[in-house]
């Protein structure tokens, strides 16, 4: 019964249209084909309301893309055996629709009323399909499945409602690189994307660009993880000192939030997170992760800590949080935790393969960098010296081909630390003065960019607060 009444409901409205804009549109675009390249941007045949307006606008598109004029002469051929155009007059429908041209400006206008009539209509199909899955006892989908495909029309559709387009001709690229210039001139550091807080690094990459996939890898117990929570909390404050309403994303398949906000609070009060965790703190200490706290209260850094997250639902909540609250930053702790929701691939390294180029997409969607971590195979630690390459990238090549910048995190001191001879020979009192000598080294190996060189960069890592900073000129020699 209540199906019966949501039919009836449905059936007796009208869907959202503007026919006279369609007429209009048509009407003048028919007596001043360069109108096409000024709409071209905001609508497309298909969001026609009436069948025939649609099929008149897709014939008047191919005739102007082949280099034709498209007028009512040359229309009336392909026009000729239309049983449909002949129910509205025939070819005499389209001089009709001529009368009604109007200015330039006032066509853009009705390709906005339309396009919008034509959202409206979409929104309508959305909430059908929505009803539709959610009664269907049938269906194979869950209700998560559901509400994140729904979320997907929606931000589709949300994307198209911004008018952007595909391409850009030479002078609006080149006046995007003038204004990135001029910002990283602005900023006194060279930075044109979002900054690391380690200024080496800036300096090498000029911050982490729009866009891109940036891939940091290494081996467990490097400092990956570390490493992106430092440049996630840098992000971050630097959004709340310049209050501006945007957003870091970090996406935790490992830590729980309140793992990653000890980490961060850690670093920040210079109090060790092992010693938060048991309580085993000073009365000075604890007044100062108080004072900590309230100073990095309100840090638009949202978390998302589900475990093992699909490449498709991780790109629907990034969409969300974009909507919500703005994206500056995106970071994914870490890829190999990742799952497609597929069962076609027989192996990990198609898989892997899909979710590198999934977040390679995303960046360029949200036009926002993408900071994923990634896993180095063991081979690394059968070599001489342990210094990570581009071939160590784990499970698949395609992280290497997808990345627009590789970074490896290095730490030897790591590896000379299991190599402890035994206490009160020489071979020990040499290796101690080797672990003095590199006691808080790291190197930041930049395996591939696209923007600039290759190379080391120095810093220092800080392990008791799972810090990394730049490195003092003593160190860098």
């Amino acid at each position: 019964m209540e199906n019966l009444k949501i039919e009836k409901f449905t059936q007796e409205r009208k869907l959202p249209s503007n026919i006279d804009a369609e007429q209009a549109l048509i009407g003048s675009v028919l007596v001043n084909n360069d109108i096409i390249d000024e709409v071209a941007n905001i609508i497309n045949f298909k969001e026609f309301y009436d069948p025939i307006h649609s099929k008149i606008y897709d014939m008047i598109e191919r005739l102007h893309n082949k280099g034709m004029i498209a007028n009512p002469i040359t229309l009336k051929t392909p026009f000729e055996k239309d049983e449909n155009l002949s129910e509205v007059g025939g070819t005499e429908y389209l001089v009709k629709l001529t009368r009604l041209s109007s200015s330039t400006k006032q066509s853009i206008d009705y390709a906005k009323i339309i396009h919008e009539k034509f959202v409206k209509r979409e929104l309508f199909k959305i909430s059908e399909n929505l009803s539709d899955d959610a009664v269907d006892e049938k269906t194979e989908k869950s209700g998560e499945d559901i509400i994140q495909d729904t979320e997907k029309s929606l931000f589709d559709l949300a994307e198209r409602g911004t008018f952007n387009q595909s391409f850009l001709k030479f002078d609006q690229a080149l006046d995007q690189t003038i204004e990135m210039a001029t910002n990283a001139m602005k900023s006194g550091e060279g930075i044109v994307g979002v900054p690391t807080g380690l200024k080496d690094l800036d300096e090498r990459l000029g911050g982490l660009h729009k866009s891109d996939l940036v891939i940091v890898a290494g081996r467990p117990s490097m400092g990956k993880t570390a490493l992106a929570t430092n440049i996630a909390y840098y992000a971050a404050k630097k959004i709340l000192d310049n209050n501006e309403k945007t957003s870091v994303a970090f996406f935790s398949l490992e830590m729980s939030s309140e793992q990653l906000s000890t980490r961060i609070i850690s670093e920040q009060s210079r109090i060790k997170s092992n010693d938060i965790r048991q309580g085993k703190i000073t009365e000075e200490e604890f007044n100062r992760l108080i004072e900590t706290s309230r100073n990095i209260h309100q840090l638009p850094l949202v978390i998302d800590e589900t475990p093992a997250i699909t490449i498709a639902t991780l790109s629907n909540r990034a969409r969300r949080i974009k909507r919500l609250f703005g994206l500056n930053l995106i970071v994914v702790d870490y890829i190999q935790l990742m799952k497609t929701g597929s069962k076609r691939y027989d192996g990990r390294v198609q898989e892997i393969s899909e979710i590198t180029q999934g977040l390679k997409a995303l960046a360029k969607e949200l036009t926002v960098p993408v900071l994923a971590l990634s896993q180095l195979s063991r081979a690394v630690e059968q070599r001489d010296g342990q210094r990570p390459q581009l071939s160590d990238l784990r499970d698949s090549g395609s992280i290497e081909q997808d990345a627009d910048v590789v970074m490896f995190v290095f730490r030897e001191e790591y590896y000379l630390m299991g190599k402890e001879p035994k206490l009160g020979t020489i071979e020990h009192a040499e290796w101690q003065s080797k672990m003095n000598d590199i006691l808080g080294d790291a190197d930041i190996i930049i395996g591939k960019q696209r923007h600039g060189p290759t190379g080391n960069v120095k810093v220092e890592f800080e392990g008791m607060y799972t810090k990394f900073k730049d490195a003092s000129k003593a160190r860098q020699k």
